[in-house]
């Protein structure tokens, strides 16, 4: 694993794009059971027919955020490996982690986890009593990754995207990692 450090990216990032690509095999399907009045939802890892290809452009520092933080992962050479995009909910207390990404040639080379811990320690020295963010039923290389990393699974919105969010097993998944408040009276 290389050794990353992580620098907070200045205002002159805010409303700069950048286009990310991710690769997936697999994804949660989602279920919703009910028997004898009582409801359950399971999630089961399913694989696709054929690996999926997906994009998203970002825009960093988006203006319905109230303070947003953008923070790179630089390797040796100075080269962005990786950025994380943090913003404090104030009304209730949590951090979100707004967008977590990783440069294709850097992954799996533990510049996510450096990135993560940093959020969790920004999180913390904010007084926040979690981390939270959001992600796609379809991700399951995130998926994964944050729960290796104490997230859980706690919400998610069957149509947030589209109305067909199920059928293209594309659902938004909120996942969540409670913290120690360090900085508690």
């Amino acid at each position: 694993m290389a050794a990353y450090r992580i620098v907070k990216l200045n205002d002159s990032w805010k409303g700069k794009t950048r286009l990310f690509r991710y690769w997936t095999d697999s994804y949660l399907d989602i279920q919703i059971i009910t028997e004898q009045g009582v409801s359950r939802i399971e999630f089961r890892k399913k694989m696709f027919d054929a690996p999926v290809e997906k994009e998203l452009e970002v825009s960093w520092m988006a203006d319905h955020m109230h303070a947003p933080m953008l923070f790179a992962a630089m390797d040796d050479d100075e080269q962005i490996a990786g950025y994380v995009e943090l913003n404090m909910e104030r009304w209730n207390n949590r951090m979100r982690v707004a967008n977590l990404f990783v440069e294709e040639p850097f992954r799996g080379t533990g510049a996510g986890t450096a990135l993560m811990e940093h959020a969790v320690l920004v999180a913390k020295k904010a007084g926040a009593r979690m981390l939270v963010l959001e992600t796609q039923s379809c991700n399951m290389p995130a998926i994964e990754f944050y729960l290796s990393r104490g997230f859980a699974i706690g919400g998610m919105d069957l149509f947030h995207y589209s109305n067909e969010d199920l059928e293209k097993h594309e659902v938004r998944i909120e996942m969540m990692r409670m913290l120690e408040n360090t900085n508690a009276p």
